[in-house]
């Protein structure tokens, strides 16, 4: 009975100097392991938590545009003339399109949205027309544009049920209702306050302003709901001083007003106040995780999280 108990209680001691170390040994591992997305201050600058590359067989191939539909991430994968199709861990979905002019093809595409339909636009900037798919990828129809206004068709977005166009080539920008009617243009070639050379990206805040990224003036400008030129944001003083841009392309506006800028030649994102007053930038040329090499989309969801197009990086890469 005694040497019973003499093993039960050395069974004991083991058993909990197993726990012990093991207890000792998962603290010190768990403290090594970063977790896949990033605790972070809300209140403070976005940092990099994941990447989107593509199926297997074919990653990403210079993607341009990016945004997101429901809970799916669309990207206009440009040099294999398609969209990909990611859940937000990046995993693939789904892909469409291929090389051609007909229906669900296409030469370049570029900027990309989706209604509240779940339905995807995407502008071709070669073909010089928006197809509309579904959600699934299958083509519907072409965007009907009733004036045959569109020449080079770049950045899109939807709000409120009007679709902003940028036309690279004619300079403007065009605003229609969903079914084609247009109900403003604004711009025109110039380097004027309200004018354009090569506008390339366009969104709108909840105020209904209208954020222009001019690609060729090294600015963005800024629009009241009915086209008014408000002020611009190159990152000098009141926008007025010498623009520290170098091609900015992708635009987007977050929840608390303030305005991202895709500063392409630049390679990285600068954010500025809702007054323009510069914030921080994210990014920097590099091939690492939190660096960008020339890119050029950008889309921001309802959670404030950045979606960024890193084109010779041949991914997304994702900030929160």
């Amino acid at each position: 009975m005694k040497k019973r108990n003499v093993y039960l209680l050395m069974s004991s001691i083991v058993a909990l100097s197993v726990a012990f170390f093991a207890a000792i040994y998962f603290f010190n591992l768990e403290s090594k392991i970063k977790p896949i997305v990033a605790k972070v201050d809300q209140g403070g600058t976005p940092v990099f938590t994941n990447a989107l590359y593509g199926d297997f067989n074919q990653p990403l191939s210079k993607p341009m545009d990016v945004t997101k539909i429901d809970e799916l991430i669309y990207v206009s994968d440009t040099s294999n003339k398609q969209v990909q199709v990611f859940d937000q861990s990046g995993t693939p979905v789904l892909k469409f399109g291929k090389e051609g002019t007909k229906e669900g093809e296409f030469k370049f595409p570029y900027g990309i949205a989706g209604d509240k339909e779940g339905n995807i636009y995407v502008a071709d900037l070669y073909n010089a027309n928006i197809s509309i798919f579904d959600s699934k990828g299958k083509f519907i129809k072409y965007f009907d544009d009733k004036e045959k206004a569109l020449k080079s068709p770049g950045g899109l977005r939807i709000f409120k049920n009007k679709l902003y166009v940028t036309d690279i080539k004619a300079n403007k920008v065009y605003v229609f209702n969903l079914d084609g009617k247009k109900v403003m243009e604004i711009g025109g070639p110039g380097a004027d306050e309200g004018k354009f050379i090569a506008p390339n990206a366009v969104t709108v805040d909840d105020d209904d302003q209208i954020y222009v990224t001019d690609s060729g003036n090294n600015r963005v400008e800024i629009f009241d709901k009915d086209g008014k030129f408000i002020k611009i944001i190159n990152g000098s003083e009141d926008g007025k001083g010498a623009s520290t841009f170098l091609n900015p392309r992708g635009v987007a506006v977050d929840s608390k007003g303030n305005v991202y800028v895709v500063n392409n030649l630049a390679h990285n994102i600068s954010a500025f106040d809702k007054d323009g007053k510069p914030l921080f930038e994210l990014g920097g040329m590099g091939t690492e995780n939190d660096k960008l090499y020339l890119p050029n989309g950008l889309f921001i969801d309802d959670r404030d999280t950045l979606f960024v197009t890193d084109t010779i990086n041949q991914r997304v890469s994702v900030f929160y």
